[in-house]
């Protein structure tokens, strides 16, 4: 982010120029939502598992980030934040569609959570903000905002497999009977490609279904940033 902050994308490749980048988790982690009680996390079950605990810049609730394809999108747009919100998810619901998946969109069912922890309060996958994406009533696309300035980071998660339900092993639960509410409202509520599709598809094959969505929804230039390029933009964040 700090390189769009200071200007210094933008004038490497353009004024509302973006950065899309996709990534995968090595090793495994939980991320807790920006505002998010750590205490609802065990995280000393966390370390013992090799799993690191993040607090991501963006609100939400927990998220066990294991076979996943995860993006990230960064913007000094105009536009309103809603509206880019909308316009990221249409890009992967046309990159889902290239491999026979209808995805649409959701309706919120955000409420606040107060008191008793509960599936809701803890998982992220298990309540749906407006324009995120669902296959036949079950969460695909989970995503979050967050805008410093002018500058709009987008990052959210599409799971490869069932694996972000073991989130449930690092909840701070005491009461079995309150995991298995939430271990089941997670099988009821979420749904990854694996379980659609029958197979998890490349990485590879699912970078170029987004590029192509890009040039095919909005007529976008699409330029893959090679490693050491990537390296100073990533440099540039730490800064």
């Amino acid at each position: 982010m700090a390189a769009f902050l200071d200007g210094r994308f933008q004038q490497r490749y353009g004024m509302e120029s973006c950065l899309w980048r996709f990534y995968a988790w090595k090793p495994y982690a939980v991320t807790l939502g920006y505002n998010q009680d750590s205490s609802n996390i065990d995280t000393v079950k966390c370390m013992q598992a090799g799993v690191d605990v993040v607090r991501r810049p963006t609100g939400g609730r927990a998220v066990f980030h294991a076979d996943e394809f995860t993006y990230s999108f960064f913007s000094d747009s105009s536009l309103q934040n809603s509206v880019i919100y909308r316009m990221v998810h249409e890009v992967i619901q046309r990159a889902l569609e290239s491999l026979g998946i209808h995805a649409e969109f959701c309706r919120s069912t955000l409420q606040r959570q107060q008191g008793e922890l509960t599936a809701g309060s803890v998982s992220c996958f298990t309540a749906s903000a407006r324009y995120e994406l669902q296959v036949e009533g079950r969460k695909l696309v989970g995503s979050a905002q967050r805008k410093t300035r002018n500058v709009l980071l987008q990052h959210g998660s599409l799971p490869l497999s069932g694996r972000h339900r073991e989130l449930v092993r690092f909840i701070t639960f005491s009461d079995v009977a309150a995991t298995d509410e939430i271990r089941n409202e997670m099988e009821r509520k979420t749904i990854s490609l694996e379980e659609i599709l029958g197979y998890i598809p490349q990485y590879d094959h699912l970078t170029e279904l987004m590029r192509d969505a890009l040039g095919q929804l909005h007529g976008i230039e699409v330029e893959v940033l090679h490693s050491d390029e990537l390296s100073v933009i990533l440099e540039c964040q730490k800064q």
